[in-house]
């Protein structure tokens, strides 16, 4: 993508990614019940993780002039368990979670659909709309989660995300805005 607009603004696209991934999964399995929303970029399945997204971006002067969202979907295998780090959530496949068998391309082509709607709703409406249906398909929302940025880690109730797209927990009565973490069950 050629974003216009500031680099915090191309970021948030890891929200309209996370959405159109949901939305793809639900229409494609029948089971939308079944999906969540891992902060800040992972599609949960029956509480495994069954898609992760990936943003790489290029700009200058705090612009973002290319960006590329990479989006990894377990469509019929789920690496072992045994390579993901301890804590980490559990990988899952659609196939051994639904015992539907979905093409490459034919997921594809729905995800590409639901980019589409909710990129425009986010070029004429802003983040807010993303930010409420992102939380109401958020996992373990109100409930404690850490959170993990290089060394330093903190704990606490999953409470929203902001403005912004930050997890923002609460942490012995104290709210605290993270911008980029990795979060643990």
């Amino acid at each position: 993508m050629k974003p216009e607009g500031a680099a915090d603004q191309a970021s948030l696209r890891s929200f309209i990614a996370a959405l159109a991934l949901y939305d793809a999964c639900a229409e494609l399995t029948g089971v939308p019940q079944a999906f969540s929303l891992k902060w800040p970029n992972d599609v949960l399945l029956n509480g495994g993780k069954l898609a992760g997204i990936l943003l790489e971006s290029t700009g200058a002067a705090g612009r973002v002039s290319h960006l590329v969202i990479g989006i990894g979907v377990n469509l019929i295998a789920a690496p072992p368990v045994e390579t993901v780090e301890p804590g980490a959530v559990t990988p899952v496949s659609l196939l051994a979670e639904t015992g539907v068998r979905i093409t490459p391309e034919n997921f594809l082509t729905h995800l590409a659909a639901s980019f589409a709607q909710w990129e425009e709703t986010f070029q004429r409406q802003g983040f807010a709309p993303i930010r409420e249906v992102w939380l109401d398909r958020a996992a373990r929302l109100g409930e404690p989660v850490r959170a993990r940025t290089g060394t330093r880690e903190r704990r606490g109730i999953f409470e929203t995300i902001d403005a912004t797209g930050a997890l923002v927990l609460n942490i012995d009565g104290q709210r605290e805005a993270i911008p980029a973490a990795e979060v643990f069950f």
